[in-house]
């Protein structure tokens, strides 16, 4: 354990910091999987701009990376068009 109290506290940020980060990572991979299990076209289409607006979030607070954000838009959106 570190002596120093900026060091204390720092642990303290970083565990609120990686459980809130696992929280919304989480979240949007739920998205993703409930999206791509969808066989409806119209619910998809309706679902399809609430998730992509969550990975655009997370893309900007650095949870995820901004290339995998748009590679999973990029492959939604195209899983969305063949549909059905």
């Amino acid at each position: 354990m570190a002596n120093h109290h900026s060091c204390i506290r720092r642990l303290r940020q970083t565990k609120a910091r990686t459980l809130h980060n696992r929280y919304y990572a989480k979240t949007m991979r739920n998205a993703v999987r409930k999206l791509r299990a969808m066989e409806n076209k119209e619910e998809a289409e309706k679902l399809l701009p609430v998730v992509q607006a969550m990975l655009d979030k997370l893309a900007k607070t650095n949870i995820i990376h901004k290339n995998k954000a748009a590679n999973l838009t990029s492959s939604l959106a195209l899983h969305v068009r063949k549909l059905a």
